[in-house]
């Protein structure tokens, strides 16, 4: 037995094992545009971690070495964690890189497993967007009123902006969704194809 032969290929596990069910939904005009600007809004927050990776080394070389602290910086780091975190929610869905339970339709054919996305959608996601959005309103209304400043010494002022990421990223998301529900539905008013009927 050669060398060659106790390789893995590691690529052609990964292609079996990958689910690339989502990549033959067919676009239609708005979800091609969403997702576009989802993935151009996502590759551009990217840089959010190098720059958390940065302020995170920075903030321990300085306490470790010059013992000195800064709770501006330290709370910046919670806020561009959040920032990436979120509004990755959206580019996570657009290109199908959430967990999924899919046990009880993996074998299903690909118009089944639409329809089902297109409830699970229509009846967990977007409703959980909308509530997240009509709570988060005056929850980031109140903090811009009252101009809310961190409570802790030399902490960060304008807490409304950070705030206000939930917004945008619970908007973004709901637009992942619309977008995945459109493909989901131009699929299902295909004509059936011969290995489906």
């Amino acid at each position: 037995m050669s060398e060659h032969d106790n390789h893995l290929d590691l690529k052609a596990i990964e292609a079996k094992l990958a689910d690339n069910t989502w990549t033959h939904l067919p676009e239609t005009k708005l979800s091609k545009y969403i997702e576009y600007l989802i993935e151009k809004i996502g590759r551009a927050v990217s840089y959010i971690w190098i720059l958390l990776v940065v302020l995170v080394v920075g903030n321990a070389l300085m306490r470790y070495f010059f013992s000195v602290n800064f709770i501006a910086l330290e709370e910046l780091q919670w806020h561009l964690y959040a920032i990436g975190f979120m509004v990755g929610l959206s580019y996570c869905l657009i290109h199908d890189g959430h967990v999924r339970v899919d046990a009880l339709v993996e074998h299903r054919n690909l118009r089944t497993r639409a329809w089902i996305e297109i409830i699970g959608l229509s009846l967990l996601l977007l409703p959980f967007c909308a509530i997240v959005i009509e709570y988060a309103i005056p929850f980031v209304t109140r903090a811009y009123r009252l101009n809310e400043v961190s409570s802790a010494p030399g902490g960060l002022p304008m807490r409304w902006l950070i705030k206000s990421t939930i917004l945008f990223a619970f908007g973004l998301l709901s637009l992942a969704a619309l977008s995945r529900w459109l493909r989901c539905f131009a699929l299902i008013r295909q004509p059936k194809s011969d290995h489906e009927q």
